[in-house]
């Protein structure tokens, strides 16, 4: 088992570096003419971010001076938020490298032929044939010798036939008729280089390196420019504090008196190093401002001590509702020490649920603790919270994560109330959460039993959301009776 742990691990690391030097490649190496300045900030840039990410997990998890975790939490997990876009971005800017490419080739190719720029000056064509007012040389067989400055021209055509010899042009000699007048043009002058769209010429050929690096620059700023938009925009999104969701839920056992029942469903609120107590006042006065008759806190409240969050988690104590507040554990809580935990919400007014049941005037109300609380001995236990209670009645759970619902089906519950997925908080990581977890967000119908499975009112990591918008939903129970 061991070895399996240590080969997982590794092939994880080589996938890791592998797209980060892949990233470096595109954002860094292709952009630049050679190694140099750029190159090695490019490296420390996505080392460094690297080495604060899995310092800020590690602070977290070991528990750290409260002030350590702060200051590596914030560049930490928000590295990790840009990296992952950063490569989306790069790999989607390979299907427009070719685009642009072939669009440049095409500008390229229209711009050099004949008659293309109306505008552009036309070269006029050599005279090749005599004309009367330029009279022939006479033939240097019958010409008269010459002495003084003209006994030296045949020196100086045989000079000039020699110099066009050495640029590549026709070898006339001296006694062809014209080889001083009109010499034979070079063909590296005669044919017009193209340009790139630097305005350089490209001596090798029309798509050589100069138009390379030109897309390249293109594409890595636009990767960049997407990446840091898309994190920008999701991080505002969790710092604004979440929206308020309505979902009505109808439940065939609900008395009439009880239709339109308001429950204020809240989970994942991950205080910490980063979403501290002005985010919990946040929370606090979203769910007052619905007036529920009951507020359910369905886990991960937080991560970390109360010694280090209890003064973040002091807002918590103004929460306001008819028939009470209700806690259940998360496998957060027990990262972080959930019997003290336990113990904060109850003193700040909060009722835990600790495998237990209320029997409120409408329905029955049961939570049972998280998967996680197994390792210590704390795990959900079904039997103790539902087992004995009264099935003509309906029964509302509060379950952290949406896989115990199979558990509830078998204890005939009507609706569970779950949160732990974060709606896959970072597309596409709700491709990934789907995949471990029966529901990621919403409601759904598993035989008799409804499972509703909030988004989060926080975010866990980096604080930045992308495609799962942060929520706090209102569920309102509808009796068929009514």
């Amino acid at each position: 088992m061991a070895i399996v742990f240590v080969l997982v691990a590794l092939l994880v690391l080589a996938v890791i570096v592998t797209a980060n030097w892949y990233v470096w490649r595109r954002l860094f190496r292709d952009t630049t003419r050679g190694p140099g300045l750029t190159r090695r900030a490019g490296a420390v840039l996505i080392a460094g971010g690297w080495a604060l990410a899995i310092a800020a997990l590690v602070a977290e998890r070991a528990g750290a001076p409260f002030w350590l975790q702060q200051t590596l939490a914030w560049p930490g997990f928000l590295w990790l938020a840009l990296s992952i876009y950063l490569l989306l971005a790069v790999v989607a800017g390979e299907l427009i490298r070719p685009l642009l490419r072939r669009f440049l080739e095409r500008r390229d190719r229209s711009g050099n032929e004949p008659g293309s720029d109306p505008a552009a000056p036309t070269a006029a064509p050599l005279n090749t044939e005599k004309t009367p007012h330029a009279p022939a040389a006479p033939d240097e067989a019958t010409a008269p010798p010459q002495t003084g400055v003209g006994a030296a021209a045949p020196g100086v055509a045989a000079a000039a036939a020699a110099h066009a010899g050495s640029r590549g042009g026709a070898t006339a000699s001296a006694t062809e008729p014209g080889s001083l007048t009109d010499p034979a043009p070079d063909a590296s002058e005669a044919t017009p280089q193209p340009l790139t769209p630097t305005g350089t010429t490209d001596a090798s050929t029309p798509t050589g390196p100069s138009r390379r690096l030109f897309v390249s620059r293109i594409v890595a700023g636009a990767a960049a420019a997407a990446a840091v938009g898309t994190v920008g925009y999701g991080t505002y999104g969790v710092l604004r504090g979440p929206k308020v969701k309505r979902v009505t839920v109808p439940l065939a056992k609900l008395p009439r008196a009880a239709h339109g029942f308001r429950i204020a469903v809240v989970s994942d609120v991950h205080l910490g190093p980063v979403l501290g107590r002005g985010f919990a006042q946040t929370v606090v006065d979203t769910i007052n401002a619905t007036q529920p008759d009951l507020i359910a806190v369905v886990g991960d409240l937080v991560d970390g001590s109360v010694k280090d969050l209890g003064p973040a988690a002091a807002p918590l104590a103004r929460l306001k509702a008819r028939h009470g507040s209700y806690f259940v554990t998360g496998n957060h809580e027990y990262f972080s020490g959930a019997e003290q935990w336990v113990e904060e919400v109850r003193r700040l007014g909060i009722n835990p649920l600790e495998n237990a049941r209320r029997e409120l005037p409408f329905f029955d109300l049961a939570g049972v603790n998280d998967v996680a609380g197994e390792a210590e001995g704390q795990g959900p236990d079904f039997a103790r919270a539902l087992g004995d209670r009264d099935t003509a009645r309906a029964c509302v759970l509060l379950a952290h994560q949406p896989v115990q619902i199979h558990d509830a089906v078998e204890h005939a519950v009507d609706l569970q109330l779950s949160g732990h997925t974060h709606g896959g908080q970072l597309w596409p990581g709700n491709l990934i959460a789907s995949a471990a977890n029966p529901t990621v967000a919403g409601l759904e119908r598993y035989g008799d039993t409804q499972l509703y499975v909030s988004r989060g009112a926080g975010a866990w990591g980096p604080p930045t959301r992308v495609g799962a918008p942060s929520d706090i939903t209102l569920i309102e129970l509808a009796s068929k009776q009514a």
